[in-house]
């Protein structure tokens, strides 16, 4: 059975706006290696579609893997996981979830093999009071924004942590690893 990481980029003061934030190709090969580690990515329709936006390589693109940026490499192949009530069809090599989002979540972790990364904010949340996320891992930038969103903003209840592993990338970003205490 493979784990649910959440993997988000945080600024100094927990800020998760995805336009602020110092941007390296060290943070592209970071996210790039673990998606690569991963059986697949689960997001929500908001995040989804940001994503697919950002990073979707066009039809007929033919740019080798290794002249492209790390991180487009890595995401445009992956298996994806829509969790969407309202989205009628995805491509991009997405399945899209719905129903009971525990069950559905379940599932998905028990097919895993490598395990599961998810992304995003509003989604996360849902799967943190769930008790669903295994490991939780911040890329804080070495910024401050001065504003939201924040990350678990609206939480239901405390998710006491302990450490997992903690780096730094060349580019100054931190790398805290953190899982659930049991």
């Amino acid at each position: 059975m493979g784990e649910l990481m959440y993997s988000i980029n945080v600024t100094v003061d927990g800020c998760c706006d995805h336009r602020v934030g110092l941007i390296s190709e060290e943070l592209h090969r970071h996210h790039a290696d673990n998606l690569a580690r991963a059986d697949g990515l689960i997001f929500g329709r908001t995040t989804y579609e940001m994503m697919e936006d950002a990073w979707r390589r066009p039809d007929g693109d033919t740019t080798p893997p290794e002249d492209l940026d790390p991180f487009v490499a890595a995401i445009d192949p992956a298996r994806k996981y829509l969790v969407s009530s309202t989205r009628k069809t995805a491509e991009w090599n997405t399945e899209i979830i719905r129903g009971d989002l525990a069950s559905a979540i379940r599932r998905l972790k028990e097919e895993s093999e490598s395990g599961l990364i998810v992304g995003g904010v509003t989604l996360p949340r849902g799967l943190a009071e769930l008790g669903l996320i295994d490991v939780y891992e911040f890329v804080v930038h070495p910024i401050i924004a001065g504003h939201g969103p924040y990350v678990f903003a609206g939480l239901d209840e405390v998710v006491d942590l302990v450490p997992d592993g903690r780096g730094e990338l060349p580019s100054g970003h931190a790398v805290l690893r953190f899982r659930p205490k049991r």
